[in-house]
Parts: C-alpha cells; structure tokens; sequence
C-alpha cells in the first residue's frame, strides 16, 4: 500500500514559520501534500505474514537444533556433492525468493557439507564444538542487530561483563581492559600494535617508523602461529625483526636462548620490544615456561603478550591452572571463546592488562564519534578506541550466555576430559608397533608417525579415514617427517570415539603398509 511522507505538513497552516512570523518557505516544509502527487512504495523487508514467518524461523531452529542432537549418526565430515556446489553458482536474484523453499535448499546443501568439528570425532583442528545455548545467544543477537562498535546500550556492558570475568579468571586487575575480535590472529595483531605503540610513544601513530631511532625487535618461539609473523608484517615492523627462539626437547621456547639473543641484539643498538610466550602451541600444544618469560621481559622492559588461542582458556580448570603459571604477569592475552570456550564462530579475544596502552594504541577522535554525558552518545570508552573495528558484531552475548550457563567449573571440566582422551591415545600409540609418539602430550594434541611410511603415504591415510566419515584427523610435519595429528577439542568426544578412532586408523594404516 502506498503511503505518503510522513514528515510533510498536512496543510499550510502547519508550515514553520519564521522569527518575524513569515511563513518560511524553504525546506521540505515549502510542499504541501496538495502540491505534490509524489508517493513513496512501503519498502519494509519485515514479513508480510508474521504468523507465516514464525513458522519458518521455528522450523530452521528445528533444522539446526536436530542436527546438532542427532551429530553422531551423521558422518564426520563429506565433501560437498556438485549439486550442493551447483546450487551456489546461481545467478543474483532480482526477484524475492520463497523462505520455505530456501530453507530446503539449505536444509539439503547446507547443513550435510559443515566443517565437521560439531562431531565427536573431529580432531583434525583446534575447533570448538558449540553448543545449543551458543546457537540461543547467536540467534538474540542477531535478532536485535546490535552493533558493538559504540554508543550507549546494552551490547557494551555485555562486552564489560566478559572482560571483568577474564580479568578475574586470569589474575589481571580490575582495571584490565579487553575487547572482542574475529580470532586470535587479529587479537595478536592488536597486541603487537600496542606493544610498538608504548615502545615508540602515541606519535609514531602519526609519524609512522620512519623516524624510528633503532630498528624494532620481537620475540617468540620457533613453533610460534605464523600469525605472530604477519602481525609484524601488518604492523610496518616487518617479520624479518621476528627473532625465532629455539625450543627444548617437549618444543617450548628456551628461555636461557631468549635472553641471550635479547642482550645480543641490545649491545647492537637495535630495540626489542616485545615477547610473545605460547599457552598451547598449534602444531603439539606446547606451553612455553611463562614465568621465566616474564621475569627476562620485565628486566629488559619489553611488552610481554601471551598467544593463548589454543590453552589459555584451560585456566579454568583448577586442575590445568598450574600448567600455566606466570600467565598472570603477561601484559596482555590473546584466546580464542570459539575453541575450548565452544561459543559459535567467531568469538576471538584480547585482554590487556594496562587499559590505558590499550586505548592509546588505537583511540581515533572524529566529529561523528564525539561522547556526551547522556543519550546514545554517553560512554567514555567504546570498544571502537580498542580495536580497528567500528562495526562490530555482538559477540559477547553468545560468550556471556555460555560463561553463565555453564559455569568456569563444568567448562574446566571439559577440558580436563579432553586432555585426558589425548593422554589415552598416547597411551595406544606408544603401546602399538605400528605407530610411534612423534611429540609430548602436553594438553591435547597428538602427533604420531606411521612406522615405515614415507609422507605420501602418511597424507592418503589421513585423507582416506577423512573421506571415510569414520574420523576427521589432519596431517602435519615435525622434522620434516610428515605425521598424524589429533587434536581433541570437542565436549562430545568420549573414550568409545577414541576407540572408533584408533580402529579405523589402524585398519587403514595396515592396508597402506600390505599394498
């Protein structure tokens, strides 16, 4: 139905008028209705029929809900079929499609061709598992459409909400500052952005590294993400400045190595800036010796930032906690919610102890970002100053909801369980002739070869139990000897997946080693 613009006078005697009490002429308000036979068509894209709609976003729940319930008869992982790639490859739509038919196609070339890491025996990656409650939290705020880049609503205390508990759980003070990100690679850029800015001053911001008096140096293992690399290359500083630390026989850094290439680069005029310590290392779950870290960052001064995508989340359980001591001293912490937090993908994290670093690091004045005491505009701090993003997503509801439903304690425990299927299947491995342990279990990856298979051999035995359904595991390289790596993530995984697991592999791998 068409309507006419709400905002015209209805006649002209509604017209403004001017200070000497004239009847302004200009603007909108110099057209009445009777001069303008101008309509405007309803554009709403709400349902036509809400009753309708109800129906379908119910059936869609239904969809996610019995999938996710019915995870274990479903296999682990499958390609997508060339009708599910085809369907993709329509041409854009200018016409409105029909909801019912839509969630079909989804319902037949969406939800069968996942990722696979909702199954109990995904174990190729460090995904999380999610869980239905993360699905209720998505869903809210989606529905709401908040943008958490700013302004004065409920999204930002959400956000304040999961930064005190962090603070808390990790042994930061309660000035600790924080913000959410898409991942642990963008909370490791931001890090490293702080850390150069507190070493050059809030003008390099400006001037850039040019005017650097000596050139940049950081610090992190040799089994260090490689997104610890790229945040430099980001950074202008330049992944050639990242010095790799050697490892000792269970892969953590060494500290005795890490200060002598400090003290090296110091008597060479260069400056190091900050340190990068690992809370899980990707390739074998590595912790690196944290509290000697901290204590050669603070005697050279450096920003000691803590990569905690993987384990840091593992300080929940009381058990764990002492595997991670010294992570308390970091300046700051990168870990990922959507890993062994389970939150939906994407829910990455920072947390910085100093909350003024953190916002002069990225503190961007401009008119239409302007605060007031009151209204939309109130706040002193909005996530905006924290990061790069001014559209932001609310990631903290989905966090916030899974955190409060289940507790530190029941999510530790999760962890606690995982850690201890890996230390069962390190057990199989070193008990069998046909496999050997290639790395400590320090949490829950396990890395093994198999006897007397060259690296092709070893990757078509991964891919075929992938292919199979059976089991997801990957493939990765430790001294350039390509091996089986299982990563147990997943609040599902049992003993008995441990168990379908190994007997599938084993199969397989003895079928490669006949043919």
């Amino acid at each position: 139905m068409a309507f006419q613009r709400p905002w015209l006078p209805l006649s002209a005697n509604s017209i403004p008028c001017s200070r000497s009490g004239n009847k302004s002429t200009r603007g909108l308000h110099s057209v009445t209705p009777a001069e303008s036979s101008e309509t405007v068509e309803a554009t709403s894209l709400d349902p036509a029929n809400w009753v309708q709609f109800r129906e379908q976003a119910h059936a869609a729940l239904d969809l996610v809900l019995s999938h996710v319930e019915g995870i274990r008869g479903q296999p682990v992982w499958q390609p997508p079929t060339p009708d599910a790639l085809s369907y993709f490859t329509q041409e854009l739509p200018t016409d409105a499609g029909d909801i019912d038919e839509l969630l079909a196609g989804i319902r037949d070339y969406v939800v069968p061709f996942a990722t696979g890491n909702l199954h109990p025996r995904f174990m190729g990656w460090v995904h999380g598992a999610g869980t239905p409650v993360g699905v209720i939290g998505e869903l809210i705020a989606a529905g709401l459409d908040l943008n958490c880049g700013g302004r004065n609503h409920i999204g930002l205390a959400i956000e304040r909400q999961v930064v005190k508990w962090m603070g808390q759980a990790f042994g930061y003070p309660a000035c600790a500052s924080g913000i959410f990100v898409t991942g642990s690679s963008m909370a490791n850029f931001l890090a490293a952005i702080i850390a150069k800015t507190e070493a050059l001053g809030v003008e390099s911001r400006e001037r850039g590294l040019v005017h650097a008096d000596r050139p940049l140096l950081a610090y992190a293992s040799s089994e260090a993400h490689s997104c610890i690399a790229q945040a430099l290359q980001l950074s202008g500083i330049g992944s050639v400045h990242l010095r790799q630390i050697p490892v000792d026989e269970f892969r953590r850094m060494r500290g005795d190595q890490l200060e002598r290439a400090i003290v090296a680069d110091e008597q060479i005029g260069a400056q190091p800036f900050l340190v990068v310590g690992t809370a899980g290392t990707v390739n074998t779950g590595a912790i690196d010796p944290l509290e000697e870290i901290a204590a050669i960052a603070e005697r050279h001064r450096l920003w000691f930032h803590v990569d905690g995508a993987i384990g840091a989340l593992a300080m929940l359980s009381p058990k764990m906690k002492r595997n991670f001591s010294g992570l308390e001293k970091s300046d700051s912490i990168a870990l990922d919610f959507h890993k062994w937090g389970h939150v939906p993908y994407d829910a990455g994290f920072l947390l910085v102890k100093d909350a003024e670093a953190h916002k002069r690091a990225f503190a961007q004045p401009a008119a239409y970002l302007q605060r007031s005491n009151e209204g939309l505009a109130a706040g002193d701090t909005w996530p905006c100053d924290l990061g790069v993003d001014l559209s932001r997503g609310c990631r903290a509801l989905k966090t916030w909801l899974t955190l409060a439903a289940f507790g530190t304690h029941r999510i530790g425990a999760s962890i606690e369980g995982n850690c201890a299927l890996a230390r069962y299947l390190a057990d199989l491995v070193e008990s069998s002739d046909q496999f050997v342990l290639k790395a400590p279990v320090a949490l829950n990856i396990v890395c093994f070869g198999i006897r007397n298979a060259d690296p092709e051999t070893v990757r078509a035995v991964v891919t075929k139990l992938q292919l199979s359904g059976i089991a997801a595991p990957s493939w990765t390289t430790l001294e350039g000897e390509s091996v089986v790596r299982c990563a147990i993530v997943n609040h599902r995984t049992t003993i008995e997946d441990i168990d379908i697991f190994w007997d599938a592999l084993t199969q397989l791998a003895g079928e490669a080693a006949g043919k």
